[in-house]
């Protein structure tokens, strides 16, 4: 499109606002097709040297795309929460000099994108959506109507989908004119046509029987669209008779039309829902029967199969979904419905190694809980909704994690009964999504909601309470209640030691946990004699050199060297360093942290030149490891920055403070912590 220059943006949104809303068929107007289009006529005449698309429905969605973009664009597996890696990104697009493209497809709501807009010189941004306001008022963007196809828009539609059989062309023209040159109707009578022996001409006739039929039904002029896709059913059926196809329709319909992964249709769940035999001791599923319904629907011209990935991704549009629930009875959409949550469950993978690649599964759960509510809370909170929930966690999507469990919270209580042991499981999430987005006081709240009613229902001692309670002391320090953490955790480790014993490693934990909130309160002693005990018996009861073992160490240099006791935090950092590079490796991050620790313990101890060789060694291998870019290289480079202004090497200071500053700016979050302290350093030097 001409008017798609860097620096604006566009918004592509139904022609007229009639057409608005996702139940109108005249908003079937090629939106997403039409952004297809653009991006791969930018990219391949290389316009772009970047293309990011993301499915804009909800914020999960957009902070989900961002994370696996930022992936893509720095190469390196992002750190924080989903909100910082997309600031990051953000503002990597604002100032880069490479030409990029962010496609925002689909957009529900602006609030979406409430400080997530992208933005540059450098940067086309293209939107699509249901609504012309979606935009407004942002500078630099023009809203697109799309409306009907022109006459030769329309006719380049079905030329090339009637390219192997030119005769089926005849009276392609008159068959234009009776769909109004609707984007929807003309896509699905050429497939139909293209699949059949009809020309274009019986295609009409057809047609206008069957409208003429549904409009005396209705008592109105039916939209074209809205007469094709029964048409396109029948012809599925035609091509696979049986109920498959209607069933296969409906359980599309109640996902998520944008993508559907393809994993799901070969799981025992849709398989019998097919009416295929599935046991326990079968080998595999078939999928086929699956497939052979899915390719049917598809040369029909009812759905879009993604054959660029692996497996494929079903696409339905959203009208056509409307319209398929609207006509299916609730004996059918209910079976569906329950058979949508299981096959989703089952196609999740159990270790999710980098989870915003999961926001497909996420977005079909969305989908399916707008669709199905009722369905999914037949029988408590399905655990779908839960595995949606902690996969959200996974993602560190702080801000949409907090949102959704609070509104599972909400939809326990007025739809399951008081004291359902899914409420609680929902409740504890809720506090632990509030801990991770630093709601501390919220967190307090919900986790001590959480350990009255584990009181309630368990006997002492049992591991959930004791959770329950390492749970609410870690809120309790975040919330600035340090002495109320302690007392929660002594009596925590005091059940621990009296039910597990006093070796078991949970209590092992709850003793870390302990000594932590008791350096979080002031009492460092304490803290460090309870690290030193610990100590011991993790050496005696797990060895040297477990991950706990050495973790506990790290912990116990940090609070020798609150305590000044500098010799001590310098050999338990050294003993800690080389254990972890025998085990972990000089490149991994604990390694690496525990490198920068001893750099400060050694500078602590006025040992300058090897707090110098340790730091210096430190940034490099963490630029190596983790990026020039990455929030822990650049702390460490300042810390670096301030041993050589420490030492007299001011202008290298300078320099790399400088540095460390632009990257930051380029990378972080406004107003990130770690910026203003770098700029607070340059203005002393320059003041000093």
């Amino acid at each position: 499109m001409d008017s798609l220059h860097p620096g604006i943006t566009l918004t592509l949104v139904p022609g007229s606002a009639f057409a608005e809303g996702p139940s109108n068929w005249l908003g079937a107007c090629g939106k997403t097709q039409i952004a297809v289009i653009i991006a791969e006529s930018l990219w391949r005449s290389a316009a772009i040297d970047v293309l990011i698309w993301i499915p804009a429905t909800n914020r999960a969605s957009v902070l989900s795309g961002y994370m696996q973009a930022s992936v893509a664009a720095f190469g390196i597996e992002p750190v924080g929460t989903a909100e910082s890696v997309a600031a990051r990104l953000i503002s990597w697009l604002a100032v880069t000099s490479k030409s990029w493209m962010v496609i925002l497809d689909d957009l529900q709501d602006a609030t979406d994108l409430d400080g997530l807009w992208p933005a540059g010189p450098a940067g086309r941004v293209l939107v699509t959506g249901a609504h012309s306001s979606l935009a407004s008022g942002r500078p630099g963007t023009q809203v697109i109507p799309v409306g009907f196809f022109s006459v030769r828009e329309a006719l380049n539609c079905l030329t090339e989908r009637l390219s192997v059989n030119p005769a089926q062309r005849q009276g392609a023209i008159d068959l234009i004119e009776a769909l109004g040159r609707e984007p929807l109707a003309l896509a699905q009578a050429a497939s139909v046509v293209a699949n059949s022996t009809l020309a274009c001409r019986d295609y009409r006739d057809y047609f206008a029987r069957r409208r003429q039929q549904i409009g005396v039904a209705a008592g109105e002029v039916p939209s074209a669209a809205a007469v094709t896709w029964t048409l396109s059913l029948g012809q599925a059926e035609s091509l696979l008779p049986g109920a498959s196809v209607r069933l296969m329709l409906v359980l599309v319909a109640l996902l998520d039309g944008h993508g559907i992964p393809g994993a799901i249709f070969s799981t025992p769940a849709v398989a019998a829902y097919l009416g295929g035999a599935v046991t326990p001791f079968a080998p595999a599923v078939d999928p086929k029967p699956a497939w052979d319904a899915l390719l049917a629907i598809e040369r029909a011209g009812l759905i879009s199969v993604n054959r660029a990935v692996s497996p494929p991704t079903i696409g339905m549009n959203s009208v056509l979904q409307a319209a398929i629930k609207l006509a299916a009875p609730a004996n059918v959409q209910e079976p569906a419905a329950r058979t949508a949550a299981s096959a989703l469950l089952e196609s999740w993978p159990t270790d999710e190694p980098e989870p915003w690649t999961a926001n497909a599964l996420r977005v079909n759960v969305a989908a399916l809980q707008a669709s199905s509510p009722d369905v999914l809370w037949a029988d408590g909170c399905h655990p779908v909704l839960l595995r949606a929930g902690r996969s959200m966690d996974e993602a560190r999507l702080v801000g949409p994690a907090v949102e959704y469990w609070r509104d599972l919270s909400a939809r326990c209580d007025t739809k399951l009964m008081p004291g359902h042991p899914d409420a609680l499981v929902v409740a504890a999430h809720l506090a632990a999504a509030f801990l991770a987005a630093g709601y501390a006081g919220e967190a307090v709240h919900w986790y001590q909601r959480v350990l009255a009613e584990r009181g309630r229902e368990l006997a002492p001692g049992h591991p959930a309470i004791i959770a329950a309670r390492i749970n609410l002391a870690k809120a309790l320090v975040l919330a600035g209640e340090p002495a109320d953490a302690v007392t929660v955790l002594l009596r925590a480790v005091s059940e621990c030691e009296q039910f597990r014993g006093p070796g078991h490693p949970d209590t092992l934990s709850a003793r870390d946990e302990l000594a932590a909130a008791y350096q979080a309160a002031g009492d460092v002693p304490a803290a460090s004699r309870l690290l030193s005990r610990n100590l011991t018996d993790r050496e005696r009861l797990q060895g040297p050199r477990d991950a706990e073992t050495m973790a506990t160490r790290d912990r116990l240099a940090a609070a020798c060297l609150a305590e000044g006791k500098v010799k001590d935090a310098i050999s338990h950092y050294k003993r800690a360093l080389s254990d972890r590079e025998k085990v972990l490796g000089r490149g991994d991050p604990d390694t690496l942290a525990t490198t920068a620790n001893l750099a400060a313990a050694y500078q602590a101890a006025g040992r300058m030149p090897s707090a110098m060789q340790l730091s210096e060694q430190c940034c490099a291998e963490s630029e190596r490891v983790l990026g020039a870019d990455h929030a822990d290289t650049l702390a460490r480079l300042a810390n670096l920055a301030h041993l050589y202004y420490a030492v007299g090497r001011v202008g290298d200071a300078v320099t790399l403070l400088r540095d460390t500053a632009a990257r930051c700016e380029r990378v972080l979050p406004y107003g990130d912590p770690l910026i203003q302290a770098v700029q607070q350093s340059l203005a002393n030097i320059a003041n000093s």
